[in-house]
């Protein structure tokens, strides 16, 4: 079982799309970005994908993307927004795992060599899960920028992890083959002209679990 995630939904429609495609999870961003969205925003969001999940009898988890957030706005925001994760994307301390719990934490790393990386990767927790990104200087994600799959094949034999970075409809099976992930997160991989596209959600989820077949 591959757990797929799209992350950088800003609409209605393009979360709905994400469910009935078989999405488990969806990102919704509240770091500087263009694709952040506002808490009151993401909240009707996430209200219409609990309604569209129930009504097919699935779980589709919601996790909300932030970049060196203080915990107490983090909270305030997941707890506005109903969300089921908390994705960390900046240079955060290990410590916000405690601090986030009981929250399914999801934390970036980029193979950077940082200290606080090197926490992360130390730490092995029930509820917190790695995220591989690109190491692209000056960007905290979203770049479209291929992440290193050696390094992550290596990392997801000792620890679930999701992988993302430069992930597409084209290359997910491969990338699933490869590095044998918990899941794969995919944002700018989905879009045509810096928006969701449908088509391609459709086909990135239907690549990714005929990989993981």
């Amino acid at each position: 079982m591959i757990n797929v995630k799209i992350c950088g939904v800003r609409t209605r429609d393009h979360a709905l799309t994400a469910v009935d495609a078989g999405a488990d999870m969806i990102g919704l961003v509240f770091a500087p970005s263009r694709r952040r969205i506002e808490p009151d925003d993401a909240a009707v969001i996430a209200a219409a994908v609990r309604t569209a999940a129930d009504d097919r009898r699935r779980q589709v988890s919601l996790i909300g993307v932030f970049v060196n957030d203080d915990v107490t706005r983090i909270r305030k925001i997941a707890t506005l927004c109903g969300l089921d994760g908390i994705q960390l994307s900046g240079d955060e301390p290990v410590a916000y795992a405690a601090d986030l719990a009981p929250f399914l934490v999801i934390k970036a790393i980029r193979f950077d060599n940082s200290a606080h990386e090197r926490d992360w990767l130390s730490e092995d927790q029930a509820h917190v899960r790695l995220l591989v990104d690109a190491h692209v200087p000056g960007s905290y994600g979203g770049a479209g920028v291929v992440a290193d799959w050696d390094r992550a094949a290596d990392l997801a034999r000792r620890r679930p992890l999701l992988l993302a970075g430069g992930l597409t409809p084209a290359n997910v099976a491969e990338a699933i083959r490869y590095v044998r992930p918990w899941g794969v997160d995919v944002s700018s991989g989905v879009e045509s002209n810096g928006v969701k596209d449908h088509q391609k959600i459709r086909a990135f989820v239907a690549a990714a679990r005929a990989a993981a077949q």
